[in-house]
């Protein structure tokens, strides 16, 4: 699965991504860095055909109207650590890449999976 991580999460994310065999960027990659606009990740999303994974709640809303990014997984954590983010992750994985390949927008909390459509 291809992920494009948002600038509000580390970069270990998709260094972590990658290790466990998914095709993974950050925006820290991107010729614009973290400064991409929101705009642009969706049109990178939806060409390279990427979830893309933000703490970012105002992507929802053109997701919602069938527009913006390819797939959405909104990272609901609150404020942890990296360390702790990247258990999270590893512990949700697998459900979260079947998840992701059947529905449009999932979050992802401590503690579960919410699938949406």
């Amino acid at each position: 699965m291809k992920f494009l991580v948002d600038a509000q999460l580390p970069r270990r994310l998709a260094l972590f991504l990658r290790q466990v065999g998914h095709e993974a960027i950050h925006t820290l990659e991107l010729p614009d860095g973290n400064r991409t606009p929101d705009t642009a990740l969706e049109t990178i999303s939806q060409r390279e055909q990427a979830v893309l994974v933000t703490k970012d709640t105002d992507f929802i809303y053109k997701v919602v109207l069938g527009q913006g990014a390819y797939k959405l997984l909104l990272v609901r954590t609150g404020n942890v650590s990296n360390d702790v983010l990247l258990s999270i992750f590893t512990r949700y994985l697998d459900d979260l890449v079947s998840a992701l390949e059947q529905h449009t927008f999932v979050e992802l909390t401590s503690d579960y999976l919410i699938t949406h459509w």
